[in-house]
């Protein structure tokens, strides 16, 4: 009785695994065709080829056969009126059809347009200018070209967008900021550096009244920095602006030897009225 009893187990066993291999072979199949089905339905071009435009491709939907559709007359893009062309290149039309600077700030400078000035100047101009723009910054004390010094004759006699002009494009071996630096920002700059000169060429007469005025060499020697206090030489490995050599080229197109290129110590006379 034992034995039969185990022979029906094993046979049993065998035939419930081979329906078990049957469904699973089953499920397999149903789950290939709908994979398939997907496949196959995957395969349409609706999505590849959509009626739409490309760029700089041809079109038969208009009469000119282009697809990138030319732009409406008398429109202008979002932020791109500009329509005080002063404010966003420096300069107007002279008399004489050429550009013309002007001594004239585009909007009023009030404390925040100066401290927002000096930051930009400390980050971008002071590597070349330095921090009280006498043109002996780090990199020229390294053997970079000297630098414009803002405190000579010419600098002070140049107008307050000239400055916004050659942050703008440029000029000589200095590069343009205007990735840098937005047309707000350059006309901070160049207000900082307005008062910059005027620090740097100030007497007791244009303190107001009842202000104390102390020594810079007495406040440079209590923060123990005597030397900040004295002009500043340049150093044997700088590289002097001039003579200007043809065979080399001129640096961007500017002038090759422009007035009064070599480093100066800051004058100590008040700037031209005209340049405050």
């Amino acid at each position: 009785m034992e034995i039969q009893f185990s022979v029906l187990s094993s046979q049993f066993s065998a035939f419930s695994f081979q329906i078990s291999a049957r469904r699973f072979a089953l499920r397999s199949f149903a789950a290939a065709g709908m994979a398939t089905l997907l496949l196959v339905a995957g395969c349409r071009q609706d999505m590849q080829d959509q009626p739409k435009m490309m760029p700089q491709r041809g079109s038969e939907m208009f009469a000119d056969h282009r697809g990138a559709r030319p732009q409406v007359l008398n429109t202008v893009g979002r932020d791109q009126l500009h329509e005080d062309s002063y404010f966003y290149t420096g300069v107007v039309q002279g008399a004489n059809g050429y550009r013309q600077e002007l001594n004239v700030m585009p909007f009023p400078v009030t404390m925040e347009v100066l401290k927002r000035g000096q930051e930009r100047f400390n980050i971008y101009c002071t590597p070349c200018h330095s921090r009280v723009g006498n043109g002996l910054g780090e990199i020229v004390q390294r053997g970079y070209k000297p630098a414009a010094n803002l405190h000579d004759q010419v600098r002070l006699s140049q107008p307050i967008s000239h400055y916004f002009y050659v942050m703008s494009h440029g000029y000589g071996a200095m590069p343009d900021y205007s990735a840098q630096l937005a047309p707000a920002d350059r006309w901070a700059v160049a207000a900082y550096i307005r008062a910059l000169q005027l620090s740097q060429a100030a007497t007791p007469q244009d303190v107001p009244a009842g202000v104390p005025v102390e020594s810079l060499k007495n406040i440079a020697a209590q923060q123990g920095h005597a030397e900040f206090a004295e002009p500043w030489a340049l150093p044997a490995t700088a590289i002097q602006a001039y003579p200007h050599i043809a065979s080399e080229g001129t640096p961007g197109m500017a002038p090759a030897n422009p007035a009064d290129p070599a480093i100066k110590i800051p004058a100590s006379k008040p700037a031209p009225a005209a340049a405050k």
